[in-house]
C-alpha cells in the first residue's frame, strides 16, 4: 500500500511539474526558452497586451506597440515600438525578459526581430488566431509564459460562460437574419468571412454571415456588396470618424435592406479586432444589435 502511495504522489507530481512548466514553444511552433521568473515583459501586440493587463499583469510591461498605447491609455508613458519596424537596439536596451508580438509582425518569414534574437533576447510569436478555441488557446500559452496559468484560465472561463449564455438564447432563434461585418470601408471593402472567429459569433448569436461562403476576409466590389442584400450591416471600422454614417450615405446604396431598415450598428472596434477574451463584448453587442429583443435582457443578467 505504502509502495502505492508513493507511485500516486510521484505521479501527481510529476503532473503538477508539467502544467507548471514554461513552453519549450510558441505558438508559431517556433523554440523558445524562457526564464522561471518573468519580470520585464514587452507586448508590441494589442491582444496580448490587454490579456495581460486583464491578467494584472501591467506593472510587468516595460514596453508596448503604438496600437496598444491607443486601446490602453493607461499604459500610455511607457516606451512605444511600431510592430513592423522596431527599433532594435533601444528594445534591446530594456533587457526584457520576453517580447511578445503577433504574427503580423512575421511577413513571408522575415522577421524586423531576427537582429533582437541575435542578441540573446526571447521574442515569443503569438499569431493571430482564426478561431474562439484558438483565441482561449493563446490565453492559456499567454498566462503558462507568465507563470500565472490560474489567471489566464480564469479569463476563458469568463470568456467561456458569455460563450455559453449567448448560444443558449441563439439556439432559440428562429429567424434566421444574414449578417455582414465589413471590417474596411470604401473603396477597398472587405469583410468577414467564414474562417473566422466573426463567423462563429455571427452563428452564436443565431444569425447566419453573408459571406459566410467566402474566404477569411472576403474583398469585394462595391456591386457585389450591394448584390449581397444583407438583413443587418456590422462595422468594426476604427479608422473613421463616423462608420456607422458613412455606409447609410453611399450612394446607390439606399435599396439595400440594411440600410433601407435602420438596421446598421457599430461594433466595439477593440472588442470585435483583437482576438482575445473580450471579443465576448463583441459579441453581445452583435446579439443585441441583430436580435434586440431575445439578448438585451439577458445581457443586463449577465
Amino acid at each position: 500500500m505504502k509502495k502505492l502511495f508513493a507511485l500516486v504522489l510521484a505521479m501527481m507530481l510529476m503532473l503538477s511539474a508539467a502544467a507548471l512548466a514554461a513552453p519549450t514553444e510558441d505558438r508559431a511552433g517556433n523554440p523558445i526558452e524562457l526564464k522561471d521568473d518573468m519580470q520585464k515583459l514587452v507586448s508590441l501586440a494589442p491582444s496580448t497586451t490587454r490579456v495581460l493587463l486583464d491578467m494584472g499583469l501591467g506593472d510587468k510591461l516595460v514596453a508596448i506597440d503604438t496600437y496598444s498605447a491607443m486601446y490602453a491609455p493607461e499604459l500610455s508613458e511607457l516606451p512605444q515600438f511600431d510592430m513592423m519596424t522596431p527599433d532594435v537596439e533601444q528594445l534591446a536596451a530594456l533587457e526584457p525578459d520576453a517580447v511578445f508580438i503577433t504574427g503580423m509582425s512575421t511577413v513571408d518569414g522575415d522577421s524586423p526581430f531576427q537582429a533582437l534574437m541575435g542578441l540573446g533576447i526571447q521574442v515569443v510569436i503569438i499569431p493571430s488566431s482564426s478561431s474562439i478555441a484558438a483565441i482561449q488557446e493563446d490565453i492559456r500559452f499567454i498566462g503558462a509564459c507568465v507563470g500565472d496559468e490560474e489567471g489566464a484560465q480564469a479569463l476563458v472561463d469568463d470568456m467561456q460562460a458569455q460563450i455559453d449564455a449567448v448560444a443558449a438564447i441563439g439556439e432559440t432563434i428562429e429567424d434566421k437574419k444574414t449578417v455582414a461585418i465589413e471590417v474596411a470601408a470604401l473603396p477597398y471593402l472587405c469583410y468577414a468571412g467564414g474562417e473566422t472567429y466573426l463567423n462563429e459569433m455571427i452563428e452564436l448569436i443565431g444569425a447566419v454571415n453573408a459571406y459566410g461562403d467566402q474566404p477569411a476576409w472576403a474583398s469585394v466590389t462595391e456591386e457585389a456588396a450591394v448584390a449581397v442584400n444583407p438583413d443587418v450591416i456590422l462595422t468594426a471600422i476604427d479608422y473613421l470618424p463616423d462608420p456607422v454614417d458613412e455606409i447609410v450615405n453611399r450612394e446607390g446604396w439606399g435599396e439595400v435592406k440594411a440600410i433601407a431598415d435602420g438596421q446598421v450598428y457599430q461594433l466595439d472596434s477593440e472588442s470585435a479586432n483583437q482576438p482575445n477574451h473580450n471579443i465576448v463584448k463583441a459579441l453581445w453587442q452583435m446579439a443585441e444589435a441583430v436580435y434586440p429583443e431575445a439578448f438585451a435582457a439577458a445581457d443586463e443578467a449577465a
